[in-house]
């Protein structure tokens, strides 16, 4: 199954605006110091934009594809069991931690399945978004966290240099 250098492009551009949105959410999310964030949101988004995609490619190409689906369905489902067992809730402080690392696991879940369908322009595609959610994202969430945090801290204002 070889692919064109637009359909390249075009899985790219798929699985690049699922990062962006779900990573916009997060952020906004992050800096009203809610629980999930950019690179939990932006996994999360990242992860189903990758598995329907491989859902959609594959339908054209299996025959039967009850079996595959039916198989997605309960390994996405058992995984999130998996990942809820990493989210720990301090109940003294209300701090939720283990978010990203659930998100993570489900991302990684969602590689698996694509591993499976032999898909791997996208496995290396969206590993690639991942790796830089999981790298990068946490600097630009604290950055843009920091300045909410002072804007409050100044009354609303931006502070002054």
């Amino acid at each position: 199954m070889q692919q064109t250098l637009v359909e390249i492009a075009e899985s790219a551009v798929k699985l690049g605006a699922a990062v962006l949105v779900g990573s916009l959410i997060g952020l906004n999310r992050g800096m009203h110091h809610k629980a999930t964030g950019l690179r939990t949101l932006g996994l999360v988004s990242l992860a189903t934009c990758l598995v329907t995609m491989a859902s959609v490619g594959f339908a054209k190409t299996i025959t039967d594809m009850n079996p595959v689906s039916r198989v997605v369905q309960g390994a996405l489902t058992g995984i999130g069991f998996i990942g809820a067992g990493a989210i720990v809730r301090d109940r003294e402080t209300g701090s939720t931690s283990g978010l990203t690392t659930a998100a993570s696991v489900w991302m990684t879940a969602a590689l698996g399945i694509v591993c499976g369908l032999g898909a791997w322009l996208m496995v290396l595609i969206a590993s690639i978004f991942a790796l830089l959610l999981l790298v990068v994202g946490g600097g630009i969430e604290g950055y843009f966290r920091k300045r909410v945090d002072t804007r409050e801290d100044t009354g609303g204002h931006p502070p002054r240099d």
